[in-house]
């Protein structure tokens, strides 16, 4: 079954399937790829599919524990690629739609943790993101290139030049090898401009340009 995508905020889910994933963050309009494979997560796959083809990605604080305590904000996103393997896994593709404040979570009869959420603080996701200001793209790419350097990475010049403000903020946020509480912080910036302005720090903060970070 596929359906039409949501048209607006108040078309979003106030009860979600709770999806606590550590050093996974869903950003609005960007794509995080998931490979399926525990029992409560493939019964959640099928119950979306089955209907509204959402689910919520959130952060567990404590990744050591069966059923952590969360942050506060996390994402709904939409299934908009999905396969099945011949070993029994889902792979899907899991498109951000808008970020939520997790207001309390529910009794469930579900494999899978479920709860109430509220879009309110963060309708803005739904517009197009600001674009950044020249001089902060061109920190942005001067901080990356030494955060590569430092990290002993390359990356592919001509795509970073090419790719709009949000893609590649969203990119970097997800694919650099930051802590949780720091992917968090990226997560929860306000807007594209904040967004840039944390990446910006954390990036420095890894090369030794601005002391040790202290997000919690």
């Amino acid at each position: 079954m596929t359906l039409e995508p949501p048209a607006s905020p108040a078309d979003l889910p106030a009860t979600v399937r709770l999806f606590p994933l550590g050093g996974a963050i869903l950003l609005p309009r960007a794509v995080l790829p998931l490979n399926i494979f525990e029992p409560r997560y493939l019964a959640m796959v099928r119950d979306a599919m089955a209907s509204d083809q959402m689910i919520a990605m959130i952060q567990p604080r404590d990744t050591d524990a069966d059923s952590p305590d969360l942050y506060a904000i996390g994402t709904t996103g939409r299934i908009t690629q999905y396969s099945e393997t011949g070993d029994g896994r889902f792979l899907i593709s899991l498109t951000g739609l808008a970020r939520f404040r997790l207001k309390a979570e529910l009794p469930a009869t579900t494999p899978y943790r479920q709860a109430e959420v509220d879009y309110g603080a963060h309708e803005t996701d739904w517009a197009p993101a600001d674009p950044l200001a020249a001089a902060t793209r061109a920190h942005l790419e001067s901080t990356l290139k030494s955060y590569l350097e430092t990290q002993g990475l390359s990356a592919d010049w001509e795509a970073v030049k090419s790719a709009d403000d949000e893609s590649l903020i969203n990119t970097l946020a997800t694919v650099c090898p930051f802590s949780n509480a720091e992917r968090q912080a990226l997560l929860e910036a306000s807007g594209l401009p904040s967004r840039a302005s944390t990446l910006t720090t954390l990036m420095q903060f890894a090369s030794g340009e601005a002391g040790e970070s202290t997000l919690q």
